[in-house]
């Protein structure tokens, strides 16, 4: 296998999760009695981009399928955040019902419908089935595709560039990831803006994140090889902002490279912070693989020591990081009952390789488990406070990531 962004062979095992099913493949009744398929799941590192990237096993078609579980409204937190930053962008960039908005992978609308409350026209581009109905539902214009260059000519054919388009979390989601940043450049207009949004590989390091590697991620980035992603297409990145959201992201401006835009301080320094963390040297990467193990021995233990004792221990949030975490470690439903999650989509199903039930959020209370491990760490406040019922029996949250804590 070659490196996706420069093409160098690559010999650098980053990450060995051992093999799992696709993290958002979750199961039927019916599906439970089929062959589940499972694929390696193994990250390798190139020693010249510096692009970390999953080993190729599997397409985006078989991956991002018309029953697409995931709901990015499904997260009030999440949805708050696109609304903050449609208003920041519209005043920022000064949009008015004479610009045109592009997000790609507009999943179910939960970020495009404020552009629709402020006058501001826009598309969505959303390849799932399931997501695309739903934002359509809200009267946003959908396309159900995956962007690429080739789509992009499209749009510029059409007379449909875009002074703004926006990409959150689905830049790591594209196999042909040059593909991809070429045709951002070829459908933005002349001045235009696009802002991606990511997980920040040096937060992954450090706070030992190995839970958000799954299929469909085939990129973790660093803003170095984005800058060098943005130079070969012909655009630049010109500002950015750290987000709190999925762990520590960052949010990165790019336009065009030949109109002259001045690089802000945020972005030469947090270059900075990466070539200091050892981000361009592969000793950071060699030593990653340590860090997974330890959390993965450390949560069979606790998990082990509870079911000796007779406790019961449950999971809230049916996340693709939870089913990273649970299948590299081997839990099964001995060990954890259940998974409740506030999705539709998902109650009722199975989580993919462990096959634990997936239950609707009052199962919490019905059952009274011990302990409730939040596989969605990210957002674990958020599920605490929706959760508080647990301590009325004396129950306790757990996190597993960056290391095993009871709350």
């Amino acid at each position: 296998m070659n490196c996706r962004h420069c093409a160098l062979p690559l010999k650098h095992l980053f990450l060995d999760l051992g093999s799992a099913p696709p993290s958002n493949a979750y199961l039927s009744e019916v599906s439970l009695q089929k062959k589940e398929l499972s694929f390696p799941l193994r990250l390798f590192v190139c020693d010249r981009c510096w692009l970390v990237q999953t080993e190729d096993y599997l397409c985006s078609q078989e991956l991002f399928t018309a029953d697409y579980a995931y709901f990015s409204s499904t997260s009030a937190g999440w949805t708050q955040h696109a609304a903050d930053y449609c208003t920041m962008i519209v005043d920022r960039l000064a949009l008015n019902q004479d610009s045109f908005v592009i997000e790609i992978a507009a999943n179910d609308g939960y970020l495009l419908k404020n552009f629709l409350t402020l006058n501001v026209p826009c598309l969505g581009i959303e390849p799932t089935e399931s997501t695309a109905r739903a934002a359509e539902k809200q009267g946003i214009e959908v396309v159900r595709k995956f962007f690429d260059h080739k789509y992009a000519q499209e749009l510029v054919e059409e007379g449909r560039q875009a002074d703004l388009i926006i990409g959150n979390n689905v830049y790591a989601h594209v196999p042909d990831i040059n593909d991809f940043t070429s045709g951002l450049k070829k459908a933005l207009k002349p001045k235009g803006t696009i802002t991606l949004e990511f997980p920040h590989l040096l937060n992954l390091i450090r706070l030992n994140q190995f839970d958000t590697v799954y299929h469909e991620h085939y990129s973790y980035l660093s803003l170095h090889t984005v800058q060098s992603l943005f130079a070969d297409a012909g655009l630049i990145v010109y500002d950015l902002e750290k987000l709190p959201t999925h762990g520590g992201s960052l949010r990165v401006y790019g336009g065009h490279a030949d109109e002259g835009l001045s690089v802000s301080a945020c972005v030469i320094e947090v270059l900075n912070d990466e070539k200091e963390a050892g981000m361009l040297s592969l000793s950071l990467y060699l030593a990653f693989q340590s860090q997974a193990d330890r959390v993965k021995a450390d949560l069979l233990d606790f998990l082990l020591t509870q079911k000796a004792e007779g406790k019961q221990v449950a999971a809230y949030g049916a996340a693709a990081k939870g089913n990273t975490l649970l299948n590299y470690a081997g839990v099964k439903a001995d060990l954890l009952s259940f998974v409740s999650d506030a999705a539709p989509s998902k109650q009722g199903k199975y989580m993919p390789g462990s096959h634990i039930p997936i239950l609707p959020p009052e199962a919490i209370r019905e059952h009274k488990p011990d302990y409730v491990l939040i596989l969605p760490w990210n957002i674990k406040e958020e599920i605490m406070q929706r959760n508080e019922c647990v301590k009325e029996w004396g129950g306790r949250f757990v996190t597993a990531i960056p290391e095993l804590k009871v709350h």
